[in-house]
């Protein structure tokens, strides 16, 4: 396996593990949920600030409501099924849409309240086949930073609009300022009629133009409710990998019954958009473990300051750096013990840790820190400064 392989790099870095008796499982170990946490916080901050409402929904659903949303005719052979102690057959849902309509439907939505917009970090599972599972990057339980909107028609090509704009902003941030985009069409088998499918491709067209996008068309693949927009990303060894969406979906809502009030006092049927920016959080971490490899962003990194005492008797003042790093929400490690103190510099840099804080006699007299930088930059400063520069690369 290649030590860029994020599998490699998982087990090294201590991130996470997978085992045999759990197929397509991942066990994150402390570290690496800490990359994902910080990631997943970083997205519902994005989202928040656009007016998405967090939710969360049940894992386990009957078996009818696939069946009328269409899910369980195109993907059944990929459910985990179980049943109640009536014998209802149930499922561990494989996406979250059809839960999100459900809260749609409980009340009586007018127009004035669209759009509706909502964002779950959705737990599924697909009984995905034992040869296709790789690493992270393909697994049968995973998260996704799903999102729904629900809304007018008219409203639609904006709304798709402001979520593509997101996906650039992130996507820039995280290094991938290069990615593809690519029209997703009807495929053969799908339900709603060729006129909902040519209104919704044309608006996705519209949309992505709107937004100074060129792209190719995948004839045929878009999903059986609606086509999508995919977004690709390339790594810095020139590899892709599809990782968010936007699908404009017109059947979804009729089929679960979603309406609300039009202004002329008629019920009308919203237009649902589905979209994902990272899609499984777990794979993404694998992309950008193989995009960065162990030289993750400072505000990425599982522990991003080292802190090294010179010697023992330093111990006290390091404690205090540690102290000051901690309250200012910077995850920092202490870094002493028996090592000599180059042993130490280089075990943090072999971690992936982007910066050391080492502190000896002139340190500690002063109240300064001497900081070094992964790319081997070195400057001394007081310790507030220090905290400041630190804490203040929060993306």
């Amino acid at each position: 396996m290649d030590d860029l392989d994020h599998r490699s790099l998982g087990s090294r870095l201590e991130l996470f593990h997978q085992q045999d008796d759990a197929p397509g499982m991942v066990f994150w170990h402390p570290h690496g949920y800490a990359v994902y946490r910080v990631l997943e916080d970083y997205i519902r901050r994005r989202m928040r600030r656009l007016g998405y409402a967090e939710v969360r929904t049940p894992l386990v659903l009957p078996r009818v409501l696939w069946e009328r949303s269409g899910h369980w005719e195109k993907f059944r052979d990929n459910m985990f099924l179980v049943a109640d102690e009536g014998g209802r057959e149930m499922a561990l849902k494989p996406m979250s849409c059809p839960c999100h309509v459900q809260i749609f439907n409980k009340g009586l939505r007018s127009w004035r309240e669209l759009p509706i917009r909502y964002a779950e970090f959705g737990q599924c599972h697909r009984n995905e086949p034992s040869g296709s599972m790789h690493g992270l990057m393909r697994t049968r339980g995973f998260e996704q930073d799903d999102a729904h909107v629900f809304c007018r028609e008219e409203q639609a090509v904006e709304e798709m609009g402001r979520f593509i704009d997101l996906l650039d902003d992130v996507y820039t941030e995280l290094g991938f300022a290069g990615y593809e985009v690519a029209l997703a069409t009807r495929p053969a088998e799908r339900a709603g009629s060729d006129a909902q499918w040519d209104w919704a491709e044309a608006r996705l067209d519209e949309a992505a133009r709107s937004r100074g996008l060129s792209f190719s068309v995948k004839a045929g693949e878009g999903a059986f409710y609606g086509p999508k927009l995919e977004f690709i990303l390339r790594d810095r060894l020139g590899r892709t990998w599809q990782c968010g969406t936007v699908q404009l979906d017109c059947v979804l809502p009729e089929r679960l019954d979603a309406s609300y009030v039009a202004p002329d006092g008629s019920r009308a049927v919203p237009v649902m958009i589905h979209h994902a920016v990272f899609g499984s959080m777990g794979r993404f971490v694998g992309v950008l473990l193989e995009h960065y490899g162990a030289a993750l962003p400072f505000w990425l990194a599982p522990e991003q300051v080292a802190v090294a005492p010179v010697s023992d008797r330093h111990g006290d003042y390091a404690r205090q750096v540690w102290e000051a790093l901690d309250r200012a929400n910077v995850r920092a490690v202490m870094r002493d013990g028996n090592e000599t103190l180059p042993r130490r510099i280089v075990a943090a840099h072999e971690a992936g840790i982007p910066a050391m804080a080492i502190v000896g006699d002139l340190e500690a007299a002063a109240g300064t820190v001497a900081l070094r930088r992964r790319d081997g930059s070195q400057s001394v400063m007081q310790l507030s400064d220090a905290v400041a520069l630190l804490a203040a690369p929060a993306t």
